[in-house]
């Protein structure tokens, strides 16, 4: 028997952004359920983050994603095992308030919501499913981890000393050798893939943000006979960065053709002929590109190049101001702080995870 394994979907990440949703739908439609039927797959088991936002799905991607998955699940008769992750849960110290069991009401003939530690059985494998761990389960969950035999463990587990993104390992986090007992470890979480031991981060399927970019991403599928996991690629990206050096690399006929549908981000190594420099952008943003962004190298930001005698540190806002005022720079300082004061304004909108 061969099952399809899906995490950290996010259905409705970043504002609900019609790039993303349509991204996923291209995943969906052209990848992950073409594949399902090429290998007879008529079972899923998603490892939690179905959606995104704790506290709210709204109508346009509740919509999308009947419509390019929730209803292709249903009318290939196929069926999914669903743990909540943290972004299910409206609140962070229970998990029985979920976005899960008020959304997906409707399919619950294709959808088995598991809200509590479960050992399941896919012919001869058996597998123990556990949902987020939170101050109300923890108890709970550690003695059903003692206590349960399976050969296999599926969750959304936050453990130290494993990347969460590329090259950004969390040491906070729950020891992973308290998961010893089982064969294998599969979970969701952590948005890059990585291994250690016996624990598997299988990484998200989509990209979502730059730390995504050039990440490679792919969903699993497990076979429970030979238990062998086999991963399928996911083709479409929406981050390119290109690292700008004009000592190694002729930009004049670097082909741009395909950052089309795409975030770029030029980040800029050497600079020797502003001309050529100047070029390659114009080219570039002659795509039909999704955002440019210029990262050059500013040293005059950090460590001696900046007098930071007498800062304020009373007020966020008037440190932010001060310390821009204390570097030796020809940008528009002014610019500057407006830039900051908007980029504030828009992190204290936002809701920590």
């Amino acid at each position: 028997m061969k099952i399809a394994i899906l995490n950290d979907t996010h259905c409705g990440i970043r504002n609900s952004s019609d790039i993303f949703l349509n991204n996923a739908a291209k995943f969906y439609d052209e990848i992950f359920f073409p594949e399902c039927e090429k290998q007879n797959i008529k079972h899923i088991i998603h490892l939690g983050d179905y959606y995104d936002h704790r506290k709210f799905v709204n109508f346009k991607a509740l919509n999308h994603n009947r419509k390019h998955f929730l209803n292709e699940l249903r009318s290939r008769g196929m069926t999914m095992d669903i743990i909540p992750g943290n972004h299910d849960t409206f609140y962070k110290n229970t998990n029985d308030l979920n976005s899960l069991k008020e959304c997906l009401g409707h399919y619950m003939n294709e959808i088995h919501i598991i809200m509590e530690p479960k050992v399941m059985q896919y012919d001869s494998l058996s597998m123990a499913l556990l949902p987020w761990i939170c101050p109300e389960n923890y108890d709970q969950s550690m003695t059903f981890v003692r206590d349960c035999k399976a050969d296999w463990l599926g969750s959304h587990l936050e453990l130290g000393g494993f990347e969460m993104q590329r090259g950004i390992e969390s040491h906070d986090g729950m020891d992973h050798k308290l998961f010893n007992k089982f064969e294998l470890v599969l979970s969701g979480h952590y948005h890059t893939s990585s291994r250690k031991d016996n624990i598997w981060y299988l990484g998200s399927q989509l990209e979502f943000f730059w730390s995504d970019a050039h990440d490679p991403k792919y969903f699993h599928i497990m076979d429970t006979e030979t238990r062998k996991i086999e991963k399928i690629k996911n083709n479409f990206t929406l981050f390119k960065k290109i690292l700008y050096n004009d000592d190694k690399i002729e930009y004049n006929s670097y082909d741009v053709s395909d950052l089309d549908n795409k975030f770029v981000k030029v980040v800029v190594v050497n600079k020797s002929d502003t001309f050529v420099f100047d070029r390659f952008i114009d080219r570039i943003q002659n795509q039909d590109i999704y955002e440019l962004k210029i990262a050059e190298n500013f040293q005059e930001f950090i460590g001696e190049n900046v007098d930071d005698d007498g800062l304020n540190i009373e007020d966020t806002s008037q440190l932010v101001d001060d310390y821009i005022e204390s570097v030796d720079t020809d940008l528009d300082k002014d610019r500057i702080k407006v830039n900051m004061r908007e980029l504030m304004t828009e992190a204290q909108a936002l809701e920590i995870a």
